[in-house]
């Protein structure tokens, strides 16, 4: 009995390295501008696939990633340690999207790929930290959901029963088959990557990633499995008014990089004295209150 699962995941910029040039006049993430890494939270998503991947034979984990084709990496990585394939969406008609035209387009190739058993991400990307592109998937397709996912605790054909992390406690839901689950960073780490499947996956390129004058070129007729499989817009059948920024009512304004300066902070005791005038000063503020 096995299962077949999607991650998604998603190729950002690391939120560490941000500068003066992280935003484009359009308002939209400079990607180009910063290093680009494997979500955190994904890899934790990866992690609870290749477990029941492990446990369950016959269960295949593919990932898919929307991005440019540089994104093709995250595919590589999941292929790294375990998963059996991967899919990327790119085309320019996708660029700029929000969350709304993430999730629409994310959910237009679930279905050309054909719905499966399970689809794990991760509860939030750092570059936007909004949490809405799960939960947001599972609408479009129609699917239940369950949210800050920590650890699947079974699998059956029918249904899976998960332990979510809730304010003040643990939560155990079982949930019925198809899914969308999604997992928090407290969950397990994803394992490491594996030497064997990394010789064998290191030149594994989706199309828009491939040169006329690349080595090895030869190497992609005798191994189909180094050519990642690669869809555009009209491959989903999307619709062009969905996608990017023609269908992200959400617009940045403005990207700061804030650092904490020593120099701002001060130390205070437990005293009456020092909470009750830190607390005056807060609201004098307006921090809170």
């Amino acid at each position: 009995m096995g299962f077949n699962i999607i991650v998604l995941a998603k190729q950002v910029p690391d939120t560490r390295n941000v500068g003066s040039d992280a935003m484009t006049p359009e308002g939209t993430v400079n990607r180009s501008a910063l290093p680009a890494i494997f979500n955190p939270e994904d890899m934790n998503a990866l992690e609870q696939a290749l477990r029941l991947k492990d446990k369950f034979p016959g269960t295949t984990v593919k990932v898919l990633t929307m991005g440019p084709p540089r994104a093709g990496q995250i595919i590589r990585e999941a292929l790294y340690r375990g998963a059996d394939g991967g899919y990327l969406l790119t085309d320019r008609a996708f660029a700029g999207a929000d969350t709304l035209a993430t999730s629409y387009a994310l959910s237009a190739a679930i279905r050309h790929i054909g719905n499966p058993d399970i689809i794990l991400g991760g509860r939030q990307a750092i570059d936007g930290d909004t949490a809405q592109v799960g939960p947001q998937v599972a609408q479009k397709l129609g699917l239940p959901q369950v949210t800050y996912v920590e650890e699947i605790k079974e699998c059956a054909p029918e249904y899976v029963v998960v332990e979510r992390h809730i304010d003040g406690g643990v939560e155990t839901v079982k949930c019925p088959l198809p899914a969308v689950l999604t997992v928090n960073g407290s969950a397990a780490p994803c394992r490491p990557r594996n030497a064997k499947l990394m010789i064998k996956y290191k030149r594994a390129l989706c199309p828009a990633e491939k040169t006329e004058d690349m080595p090895y070129a030869s190497e992609y007729e005798k191994k189909p499995y180094l050519t990642l499989t690669q869809l555009n817009c009209a491959d989903v059948n999307a619709d062009l008014s969905q996608c990017g920024l023609a269908g992200s009512p959400t617009k940045v304004k403005q990207v700061e990089n804030i650092v904490f300066q020593a120099k701002e902070s001060r130390r205070l005791t437990s005293s009456d004295a020092d909470i009750e005038g830190l607390i005056k000063e807060l609201v004098s503020s307006h921090t809170i209150g």
